[in-house]
């Protein structure tokens, strides 16, 4: 252990060797937080304690598989194995599970995605006939945002429509019951949604007898990026704490930029409030950038009215400061970017080695269409989630009926499927299979047959063109639920055994391919999507933990919706400021930095919108290495992709202030194709020089 804690700095190995208490570690950018919590893992355990009763809570599963593994080989993979790591969902889900049935959770409930609660909120929708006035009222989309912030800020439903959503404050009363029959019709369906997880979590670490026995199991809690945790997430925490102070959380009151999804800075904050006797440790030595660009970082975050005190500082020298360049307009700018881009590409910088970054997703679309034209490939973050396109949404809704048949939208996700099928005739067999468990208020959903068995038992009226479609479906499912069929009569087996989980992926394909070459145009593409599927289900014993696992933590991508490849492997980096996190390139270029586009002119209203905002370019410049542009367009056109001449002139960001500046070293850009050399950019000062050039002077 003396070998690898001699590797440490001073202020990790404070952190990683804590003895009694909480211990808050406040990590600034790139000063090593992953290595540090990995280490500390590894400690506990070279210290007597045993591996799964120490709980490491991520906010994604590669994060807490990174840090187990690299714990892993400073003591024992297989020992580092033991221990409780995951995100927060995935670890409430597990102890849900186990432990559910002490609040009248039933263990066997299936988990929603987003998709699905706004789905099951537009079925409620549509039932109260809300939408269908002379009015708009929000859509389903709408509402789920509208939920999960009251839900995981714990704020008021009216606190949240004054702030957050005003123009829906009107609608607040039909809001209201949409919330309270979704919430009714969860219980009755025996699932949960994402902010259950954590609610339920919650309201069982604080149930007197079950709540002390679930914290006892660990004797240490360690948390990461704990400036992204919302009120519900640190109400966990406290319950869970209770009777053992033994809690170490890391994080950076400088990159909390997610308020947008609940997160709130106050949790670290006033972390030494809610933990008495918290010691605070402070990461400052910074391994990534070199010393200019964290010198113009550090001026951006001085500007901050509360915040934890650090100056990030680096042993890697370098001369280049952070350039500022003041660029015509957008179209400008698109040329300066590609122009150092190509310049550092032939210095020997591979493009995969750059990042451009921005504030919002549109910021990049000028610059994409000016990247096509000089054939550099990029790969722009975002789009659907795997388990958000239709097809893969329509197969998970088929295991959910097996595992649990009470799933109301997953029916009505899969009935008018059939050929003949509508909205109305769908509701009508769910009401037939008693889908639907009424359940009086305070109280749990009434005992009932299983839909399967109904299914398996009785002749359901079905329009004649779905009765050959809705007899397959009555046969695949009863096979993957390992159930006798009504068709089979006399010589049904007595007892069935469920296939393996793969193979039940393998059945309900078989059934749903007819649909998907009547429903999708490119279903050969779709189709390769299930068939990975399939693969995925080979590595799971157990039907529900497959459909949890992917629920929770998602593949990124569907095939239908990649992109071309391309024949070389080098392409650049496009993403939000938001998306880059955790991430960082030798060059980063940080586009718009205009009053209304860094901060964004949605986030200006209140103080602590434009704090977010000033943390949020910070982050953004952390993620350099050696080299960092921002770029400043001094004119925006009113119409972007218009013949018009209409214009404003733009300030530049308010966080760039003069102190700042002396810090970045002012360059002007312009137009390349008035240039009368291959220079893209010039010094300000050559400007002089150059218009003497042109009179021949």
């Amino acid at each position: 252990m003396g070998s690898w804690l001699d590797d440490l700095n001073p202020a990790q190995r404070e952190a990683v060797t804590h003895g009694e208490g909480p211990l808050l570690v406040v990590a600034g950018a790139g000063t090593g937080k992953t290595r540090t919590l990995a280490c500390r893992v590894a400690w506990l355990i070279e210290r007597g304690v045993e591996p799964d009763r120490i709980l490491l809570l991520t906010f994604t599963r590669r994060a807490a598989a990174e840090m187990l593994s690299r714990a892993g080989r400073l003591v024992s993979q297989q020992i580092t194995g033991k221990v409780w790591g995951g995100t927060f969902h995935a670890v409430a889900n597990r102890l849900l599970r186990r432990y559910g049935r002490f609040i009248g959770l039933s263990p066997d409930f299936t988990v929603m995605d987003q998709g699905d609660a706004a789905d099951m909120m537009n079925l409620i929708r549509n039932e109260l006939g809300l939408g269908k006035g002379e009015r708009r009222f929000p859509r389903k989309q709408t509402l789920v945002s509208i939920y999960s912030r009251m839900v995981n800020a714990q704020e008021k439903l009216p606190d949240v429509l004054d702030t957050r959503f005003p123009w829906c404050a009107e609608d607040r009363e039909g809001i209201a019951a949409i919330f309270e029959n979704y919430t009714r019709r969860k219980r009755e369906s025996n699932v949960l949604d994402y902010d259950d997880l954590l609610l339920m979590w919650n309201a069982l670490a604080a149930a007197p007898g079950v709540g002390e026995k679930v914290a006892d199991r660990f004797e240490h809690v360690l948390v990461d990026e704990y400036q992204d945790t919302n009120a519900v997430q640190a109400g966990i925490l406290r319950n869970m704490r209770k009777r053992h102070p033994h809690i170490m959380v890391v994080g950076d009151d400088a990159q909390a930029i997610y308020s947008f999804r609940a997160a709130t800075i106050r949790n670290i904050l006033d972390f030494p409030q809610q933990f008495p006797g918290t010691k605070v440790v402070t990461l400052e030595q910074n391994y990534r950038s070199i010393r200019p660009i964290l010198a113009a970082s550090n001026a951006v975050m001085q500007q901050a009215a509360e915040r934890y005190t650090k100056d990030l500082w680096s042993e890697r020298t370098g001369e280049q400061k952070p350039v500022l360049l003041h660029c015509l307009d957008e179209e400008n700018q698109c040329q300066s970017v590609c122009g150092n881009i190509l310049s550092h590409l032939e210095s020997g910088i591979a493009l995969a080695r750059q990042g451009v970054l921005f504030r919002a997703g549109h910021h990049s679309d000028m610059l994409e269409v000016e990247l096509a034209r000089r054939n550099i490939p990029f790969h722009k973050y975002g789009g659907l989630k795997f388990v958000e396109a239709a097809h893969i949404k329509d197969m998970l809704a088929l295991l959910r009926i097996v595992e649990n048949p009470f799933d109301e939208v997953s029916w009505f996700r899969i009935l008018p499927l059939l050929q003949g099928i509508g909205p109305a005739h769908a509701r009508r067999i769910m009401d037939a299979l008693g889908v639907r468990r009424p359940a009086a208020d305070g109280e749990a959903p009434a005992e009932s047959p299983s839909p399967l068995r109904r299914l398996a038992a009785a002749d359901v009226s079905v329009p004649g063109p779905a009765k050959e479609e809705f007899a397959a479906l009555r046969r695949v499912l009863l096979e993957c639920a390992a159930m006798p069929n009504v068709e089979d009569g006399a010589d049904a087996p007595a007892g069935r055994t469920a296939p393996s989980v793969a193979v039940q992926v393998e059945r309900l394909r078989q059934f749903y391919e007819p649909i998907l070459e009547r429903t999708h145009d490119n279903a050969h593409i779709r189709a390769r999507d299930i068939e990975q599927l399939e693969h995925i289900a080979r590595g799971y014993r157990s039907r529900s933990r497959f459909i949890t696992d992917l629920t929770l933590d998602p593949p990124q991508a569907t095939s239908d919706l990649a992109q071309p490849p391309f024949l070389e492997e080098d392409y650049l980096v496009l993403s939000t400021i938001h998306s880059a996190k955790g991430c960082e390139w030798d060059v980063v270029h940080i586009l718009h930095a205009a009053d209304g586009m860094i901060p964004s002119d949605m986030a200006v209203g209140e103080t602590e919108g434009v704090d977010e905002e000033r943390r949020l370019l910070y982050v953004a410049m952390t993620r350099a290495r050696d080299r960092l542009y921002i770029y400043f367009p001094l004119r925006y056109y009113h119409h972007r992709w218009g013949h018009s001449d209409s214009h404003g002139y733009a300030q530049i960001s308010r966080f760039l202030t003069k102190a700042v500046q002396a810090l970045l070293e002012d360059r002007t850009a312009y137009r390349s194709d008035e240039s009368p050399t291959k220079l893209k950019t010039m010094n300000i000062h050559d400007v002089d020089a150059w218009i003497r050039g042109l009179t021949g002077g």
